[in-house]
């Protein structure tokens, strides 16, 4: 069974190429990045997996008056196995990409899937056969290996081992709350707590790592009032820059002191407090400026409680207040906290076991730093692992994916469909 599996995928690589190339047209760009979100998209790929025997499809549209057909829909397809439960195999892709870009730094107009071969990756290492186009690794690579994976069972009449459902998500790329946020809010009875959930998203060139956890996340958005004055008198003022300047270093160490574990999991192994962007403030040099923004991306080790750092932020920030006749507000742009898959569970165990069969490599665990959508589904209780083969050209300008990724993965998607356990 895995060798006609196997030879299946092996001879999809014109299959792989036809629906890249089809979803690439079709560009899925949120409202907030001045798109129509995904519907265009959505119905194509719906059209294109019914003509090819995947007829158990469901949609589920969050509502969104700036998006074309006021809808942002996500799309889930169901192979039937020869059990349904307890445990379900999901692999969640989503169908949203980012903007190109700088055009001009485009070889090839973004939307149109170019073939090429030849040539050295960042590394140095050979490149083999890839497609170049925005969206075509990010994350259109890890949806057309599961589309393959469950064509290799479906038009050869393999029954997977449990059933199986393939998430085309929306919204992934601004933050999920017309996606992943939104299916499991309004219609969380789909989810089951012993589901198995695979993130074809996030990886390395050689397969090797799987994403078991990931940083709490904190963006933070703090606004400093003090007394705008002229640049000669500031005995007449209170300098808001300088208060949050003060305030941005202050956490910056203060809270690297006061949260230090470390954890060899992540890379870094360390939680990072990181003031970021800038906001203008008085135009000319010879004010003293009255209101001053800046903001904070912190990656918090996950045992340490946001509610924790934000505490001890509030004590920082006191302290600031006080010294400089000012008040600080903050805003959380961001606050997400994640509960991590166990290393041993039933998931982790079955994709390592697939990927040492197919790649050869020793799969292992890691955490990371950015967010996931596989945080939402870990907090709702159900183990996921964000894992692929990938180049990580994601976001980049000429975007491209190496078709043997493309087969590579969906060998690996296809032993998950058929294995019975680790």
């Amino acid at each position: 069974m895995k060798e006609k599996i196997f030879e299946y995928i092996k001879k999809s690589e014109a299959l792989a190429v036809e629906l890249e190339t089809g979803l690439c047209k079709r560009p899925a760009l949120s409202p907030d990045s001045g798109g129509e979100g995904e519907l265009e998209k959505c119905l194509f790929l719906e059209d294109w997996l019914r003509r090819h025997g995947i007829t158990q499809l469901e949609r589920y549209d969050a509502p969104d008056a700036r998006a074309k057909g006021g809808v942002r829909p996500s799309l889930i397809a169901t192979i039937p196995g020869k059990e349904d439960g307890p445990a379900r195999l999901w692999i969640m892709s989503h169908i949203d990409v980012v903007p190109p870009g700088e055009a001009s730094l485009w070889e090839s107009d973004p939307w149109t899937v170019v073939q090429a071969e030849g040539g050295t990756g960042p590394d140095g290492k050979p490149l083999g056969r890839r497609i170049i186009g925005r969206g075509v690794e990010d994350n259109q690579q890890g949806l057309v290996s599961s589309v393959l994976a469950a064509l290799s069972l479906v038009e050869q009449g393999i029954v997977p081992a449990r059933t199986v459902k393939l998430l085309f998500a929306a919204d992934e790329e601004n933050g999920s709350a017309y996606g992943i946020d939104w299916l499991l809010k309004n219609h969380g009875n789909l989810f089951r707590k012993n589901d198995m959930i695979l993130i074809p998203d996030s990886g390395d060139s050689r397969g090797e790592s799987i994403e078991i956890a990931e940083k709490n996340l904190i963006w933070a958005r703090f606004t400093t009032r003090g007394k705008q004055a002229h640049g000669s008198r500031p005995d007449q003022g209170a300098n808001a820059h300088l208060a949050g300047a003060e305030l941005a270093v202050r956490l910056h160490y203060d809270l690297m002191k006061k949260f230090s574990a470390r954890d060899p999991l992540f890379d870094p192994g360390y939680s990072t407090f990181e003031p970021t962007k800038k906001e203008a403030n008085v135009p000319n040099i010879n004010t003293v400026p009255g209101e001053d923004v800046f903001c904070m991306d912190m990656r918090v080790l996950p045992h340490y409680p946001a509610k924790t750092v934000l505490a001890e932020i509030d004590i920082i920030k006191g302290k600031i207040e006080v010294k400089h006749g000012v008040s600080i507000s903050y805003e959380l742009p961001q606050c997400m906290e994640s509960r991590a898959t166990p290393e041993d569970a039933p998931l982790i165990r079955l994709l390592s076991k697939t990927i040492r069969e197919v790649y050869g490599v020793e799969p292992k665990p890691v955490g990371i730093g950015g967010g996931t959508v596989a945080a939402y589904l870990r907090n709702a209780g159900i183990d996921s692992a964000v894992w692929a083969r990938i180049e990580n050209t994601a976001h980049q300008p000429n975007e491209y994916a190496l078709i043997g990724n493309i087969l590579g993965d969906a060998q690996v998607m296809a032993l998950l469909m058929v294995e019975e356990e680790a």
